[in-house]
């Protein structure tokens, strides 16, 4: 039976339980918060029924160097500084390569509309391709019919 709910699609978290934890979870200092996330993260572990989505790169980096943090028994207030600094630092990389992208983008479009589509190129050796030639005008006084 197990098995088979497992199989059946899993739909989102109810928008509404997911808000009544969110107030419940600001009204708790760093401290409880880490150990609520322990907690949730336990669930997780024996429970999930779908895969945790995961950040970007410099989300991850971010998680890891916290539990890095956390591991090592400083204080949440200064992991709290911390992480709100790395935080910070994380949206300043997120809009430079952001920024790097939309400008490869813009070179790259600059490029295509520069040079136009390219010519089919011909086999190393052979003639370039001709199109047919077009017979001159006949002059009145050359006419033989």
């Amino acid at each position: 039976m197990a098995r088979l709910i497992r199989l059946l699609p899993v739909q989102a978290m109810n928008p509404n339980l997911r808000d009544r934890i969110l107030r419940k979870l600001d009204t708790l200092n760093d401290e409880r918060a880490y150990q609520v996330l322990d907690y949730v993260e336990f669930l997780e572990s024996r429970y999930a029924e779908r895969p945790a989505v995961t950040g970007s790169i410099f989300q991850r980096f971010g998680d890891a160097v916290e539990d890095s943090l956390r591991a090592g028994r400083v204080s949440a207030g200064t992991i709290s500084k911390a992480m709100g600094l790395m935080g910070q630092a994380m949206s300043v990389l997120d809009g430079v390569a952001a920024a790097g992208k939309s400008v490869a983008n813009d070179i790259a479009g600059a490029a295509a509309t520069r040079t136009g589509p390219r010519p089919a190129t011909s086999p190393a050796g052979a003639a370039p391709a001709t199109s047919p030639a077009t017979p001159p005008n006949p002059t009145p006084g050359d006419q033989n019919t």
